[in-house]
């Protein structure tokens, strides 16, 4: 058998030659190859016995007992390639393979071969972002929870949808995530209805300047007579009111350096969310709501979440009187005309009541799941468009079935783009 030295034994064999040889002296030999002179004997001995094997490695010219097998490379390698995983961070495929695909094998070896392979981890070509100092983290559960929405492709090709999120600030628990064409008031709502579902009311809420959260400076004191006599100090969002009626305080961030655990986990969701959907063919909102609320969610929280500095947790729960769906909506104050009728956005609306005279304070409740509904005196009423009244009453009744000026009611109140709302 042929054998190969390094640089390294190539030089070892020199130098002892020359010992052997009476060249140079063993205390010489040991000084150069930086060895001890019983070592330098010993390798003397040897070389007589068996000649130049005894400078070469005892692993020399031997395959690895670490080294991967060929069949299991090529497997990995295979599955790399498949246009769901092809996106995936190092990390985040290692993961995969030993979940999915059963394959116990170490983080450094997958590194090794996809990298030899000339392979280069996504995330590690992203463009580093400016470093700001990190704030000291809430010391207890649900004290904090910072709130956001970001845009991305997350089914692939050129299509954003919003991710709307709530992070706890001393955990880096996800209490919500809700998917939306855009980042809107009822991303928002879904998100908050998760969190007080499976958490309770947190202590505060940490969102940004837009118009879903608070209402523009110059038009908060604005107030009509109305708001005037009731005793509204300033003007709320359809949220801010929702969040202060809970007890939950609501300050703004500057920038988005100060949120910076909820920018930190879009980047680790605009990664890793895209593969787990294309692994589940999940391709559409309503399947990657599902899959967020039942499945992922915990998945997160139990991969990435920290222990706080305090035990207790500051998560209040909702009051049994609270009635969610009655909760998270838009709410809207008319007055009952003489034909039990009123008028939203130019629009005009029947209730089906007869119990109630003209002027009679009507609360119209919008939300996805119920539609319209009228609220008088703590009891709900149908309400019905008037145009659609006369053609088909059966058709915009039934639960779910709303009737096209429902749907854009709906979509300018609750569906409307926050970063473009005035």
């Amino acid at each position: 058998m042929k054998l190969e030295m390094s640089t390294q034994e190539l030089n070892r064999h020199f130098v002892i030659q020359q010992c052997v040889e009476g060249k140079i002296f063993v205390r010489q030999a040991a000084e150069r190859l930086g060895l001890s002179e019983r070592r330098i004997k010993q390798l003397k001995k040897e070389f007589k016995e068996i000649g130049v094997a005894a400078v070469i490695h005892g692993n020399a010219n031997r395959p690895s007992p670490k080294r991967m097998p060929q069949d299991l490379a090529d497997k990995i390698l295979s599955l790399r390639k498949l246009e769901a995983l092809s996106k995936s961070n190092f990390t985040h495929f290692h993961e995969i393979l030993l979940e999915r695909y059963n394959l116990d094998i170490s983080y450094s070896s997958v590194y090794r071969l996809l990298t030899d392979a000339g392979i280069k981890s996504p995330k590690s070509r992203r463009r580093r972002k400016t470093l700001h100092p990190s704030r000291p983290r809430k010391p207890a559960l649900g004290m904090m929870l910072q709130a956001d929405a970001t845009p991305y492709e997350w089914f692939g090709g050129t299509k954003k949808y919003s991710l709307h999120g709530f992070i706890d600030d001393a955990t880096g628990q996800v209490t919500g995530l809700y998917i939306c064409k855009n980042e809107c008031l009822l991303g928002y709502l879904e998100v908050l209805r998760q969190t007080l579902t499976n958490y309770g009311i947190p202590q505060s809420l940490y969102p940004d300047k837009y118009s879903v959260f608070f209402v523009n400076k110059k038009n908060e004191l604005k107030l009509s007579i109305e708001e005037q006599l009731a005793g509204i100090e300033k003007k709320l969002t359809q949220f801010g009111g929702i969040v202060e009626r809970l007890g939950i305080d609501m300050f703004p961030a500057n920038s988005p350096q100060a949120k910076g655990r909820v920018e930190r986990l879009w980047d680790t969701l605009q990664s890793r969310l895209p593969v787990e959907f294309a692994l589940r063919g999940i391709s559409s909102v309503k399947e990657a709501n599902t899959f967020l609320q039942k499945d992922y969610i915990n998945i997160f929280n139990e991969q990435f979440k920290v222990e706080p500095e305090e035990s207790y947790s500051a998560f209040v729960p909702v009051p049994h009187t609270e009635d969610l769906d009655r909760l998270l909506c838009v709410k809207l104050e008319r007055i009952l005309s003489s034909g039990s009728t009123i008028s939203i956005q130019n629009k005009l609306f029947k209730i089906e009541q007869n119990k109630f005279s003209a002027r009679t304070r009507v609360t119209v409740l919008l939300s996805e799941k119920h539609g319209m509904r009228a609220l008088i005196n703590g009891s709900f009423y149908p309400i019905y468009p008037m145009d659609e009244l006369t053609q088909n009453k059966d058709a915009v009744s039934r639960t779910g079935d709303f009737p096209e000026v429902v749907l854009d009611l709906l979509t300018f109140y609750l569906l409307q783009d926050a970063k473009k709302r005035a």
